[in-house]
């Protein structure tokens, strides 16, 4: 055979030539080639339903694996997607990926081969996904994606770079006094009708990272549209990527969408991108565990929270971070019970991450957006990531806010006569100024640069 036989052979080394200038072809880089090939089986496992109760399909399945993905053949109608929780008498527990209807007793179940994966490239920027990572926006495919993984292992923690370099939110109360680095992960606490989803668009819109994932767990169908063109804009828009499973879809399906967006968000920064991820939120994601978890037979513990809540929290905050390539810094919100910081989830995942936001339903009555309690809140990498006249400034600012906050009723039913506490005195005369800091309008630009030099007038104006 001529040189020319060898020349398009794709996963072959180049021509090589002898010493005598002979043409012979190289040898197959057999290791290379089986890289290339995608996982298959050529034997199909089948199945049969053997019950449903509630959530949860029953089924008789040799093979079966928990975790494994299953399809549910039913009779006259689609595939119906479901994952395998655990198993009983002989049986596999299966809760489904979609609505139940039309499944019947003895419909076939079969094994898909193949872990759960969605479609990703850098093409999904400025797409809507639904929980599967499958495009809802009436646009088509993503051009150019590739399958990638929904279940991936966090960075090993020796290879996680240390956080160095803050990222602007651009909200300047936080780029002041809670300043985040590329790779933090940080909670919004806040009650229901606080403006957390308001102040997750702003922030989407404001970041300087490079690429943003938003994430939208267990909303109402008619919030995930006011979130779209309302909170994030089509400016946020075009450089993010939304995943949505609302409060109607299977608890599953719910759970899945956070998967989804955490693998997202780890395409873009095994690339090198900085990525912002915003999750609304973590507490609709454990009660969604809590209804797998229920269904699967688990007992609750925790105030009806069973054992696979606690276990799934670090499992999904913990691949967010930095890694050698690139960052994925992570607004989690957390829906707080009655305005209990010590409700469970609320305290688990404040445990986890690296700071928290706490949003105060008192201040925003009073008017003040964002409605940040600065006292209550925390960064915990603040302090190595901002120069020490900033962190000296923010240190002050802080100390005033709490100062007049412990006696700020007192102050405007006017029982308290200035001149008896000179630290009283000094924060009241700057809170008009500390509030020019917090208050911020929502659809005003604010820059790490420009919170850092106001935070530091701002203290010099106290001295």
């Amino acid at each position: 055979m001529g040189a020319s036989g060898w020349i398009g052979s794709r996963g072959l080394d180049p021509i090589q030539r002898t010493t005598h200038h002979r043409l012979v072809p190289a040898k197959p880089d057999f290791e290379k080639l089986r890289s290339r090939l995608e996982p298959t089986s050529t034997m199909v496992v089948e199945g049969r339903v053997s019950s449903l109760t509630g959530l949860t399909v029953r089924a008789r399945l040799p093979g079966a694996r928990v975790g494994d993905t299953v399809e549910v053949l039913r009779v006259g109608g689609d595939c119906l997607l479901a994952e395998i929780r655990g198993f009983s008498g002989g049986e596999v527990v299966l809760v489904p990926l979609g609505d139940v209807r039309g499944v019947g007793p003895e419909d076939v179940v079969r094994q898909i081969g193949v872990p759960l994966s969605f479609k990703c490239g850098e093409a999904a920027l400025g797409r809507i996904l639904d929980g599967l990572g499958r495009p809802i926006d009436g646009r088509g495919p993503i051009a150019g994606a590739a399958p990638w993984p929904l279940m991936r292992p966090p960075p090993p923690p020796l290879a996680r770079p240390p956080i160095q370099r803050r990222l602007s939110m651009g909200v300047r109360a936080i780029d002041a006094l809670l300043t985040a680095g590329e790779g933090q992960r940080i909670g919004l606490f806040a009650g229901s009708g606080v403006g957390k989803s308001t102040l997750m668009g702003q922030i989407a819109r404001g970041t300087e990272a490079d690429a943003v994932v938003v994430a939208l767990v267990g909303e109402r169908g008619r919030e995930v549209q006011d979130f779209i063109m309302e909170s994030l804009g089509e400016r946020g828009l075009a450089r993010s990527v939304v995943v949505c499973s609302t409060s109607d879809e299977p608890a599953l399906l719910r759970l899945k969408a956070a998967f989804v967006a955490t693998a997202a968000a780890e395409y873009f920064r095994d690339r090198g991108a900085r990525v912002l991820l915003l999750m609304d939120s973590v507490t609709r994601v454990a009660r969604a565990q809590r209804e797998v978890g229920l269904a699967a037979g688990e007992p609750p513990v925790r105030r009806g929270y069973p054992p696979s809540v606690f276990a799934l929290l670090p499992q999904l905050l913990e691949r967010t971070g930095a890694s050698d390539r690139g960052s994925i810094t992570a607004v989690y919100t957390v829906l707080v019970e009655g305005d209990d910081m010590e409700e469970p989830i609320a305290d688990e995942v404040r445990g986890i991450l690296d700071g928290h936001i706490v949003l105060s339903r008192e201040l925003a009555t009073r008017g003040q957006w964002p409605a940040i309690d600065v006292p209550a809140s925390l960064s915990r990498l603040m302090d190595r990531l901002v120069p020490d006249e900033h962190r000296i400034a923010a240190a002050r600012v802080r100390r005033w806010i709490a100062t007049y906050e412990r006696q700020r009723h007192l102050i405007e039913l006017g029982a308290y006569q200035r001149g008896t506490d000179k630290d009283l005195d000094e924060a009241a005369a700057m809170m008009p100024g500390i509030l020019v800091l917090l208050n911020q309008g929502r659809d005003t630009a604010s820059t790490g640069a420009e919170a850092s030099e106001h935070v530091v007038a701002l203290a010099r104006r106290g001295r």
